[in-house]
């Protein structure tokens, strides 16, 4: 292939792709100056949460509250494991399960700069008895895809929200 026509063809995939909106994922630009992760350092989902964060901004965690213009407070996160169906022969043959996680945006005075919101995670999964130690495995690793996936939800939340700071003389 020529030179000039595969210029001419590396040009045109380009527009496309940057017309259809593509954009890579983990560069995020965040609508404050500073954030404080309120989550205990050896937490799973904080751990990731600080990871993307500092790879996005490296500036932007601060390591106390008091230094923070937002606070990311997260709420009693639930996991849940719910028997879907059963057999005639009354064997559990499907399960859901579902991650529930809740937080809030707030100030230093622990006012909401964002409503409060929660990411709700489902993934459901057919069970077999006579595999358990497989199913057991695929429960597990669904479990850590779940916690990979409310990482990035957070991401995009914490991207995409609209903070509302109130004046210090009101």
């Amino acid at each position: 292939m020529p030179a000039a026509l595969r210029s001419i063809v590396l040009l045109a995939v380009g527009t496309l792709v940057a017309a259809c909106g593509f954009q890579l994922r983990g560069s995020y630009s965040f609508p404050f100056e500073s954030l404080y992760l309120s989550m205990p350092e050896n937490s799973v989902i904080g751990a990731q949460l600080r990871r993307s964060i500092r790879a996005s901004n490296p500036n932007l965690l601060v390591p106390k509250a008091s230094e923070a213009q937002v606070l990311f407070v997260p709420g009693s996160e639930a996991r849940d494991r719910v028997i879907l169906t059963v057999s005639g022969t009354g064997r559990v043959s499907e399960l859901r399960l579902r991650y529930l996680f809740p937080y809030r945006l707030t100030d230093n005075k622990g006012r909401d700069v964002v409503p409060p919101g929660s990411v709700e995670l489902v993934r459901d999964l057919t069970y077999d008895d006579s595999q358990v130690l497989a199913k057991q495995q695929e429960e597990s690793l669904l479990w850590r895809d779940m916690e990979l996936d409310l990482v990035q939800q957070l991401m995009r939340r914490l991207a995409a929200a609209k903070p509302v700071f109130v004046d210090a003389g009101t």
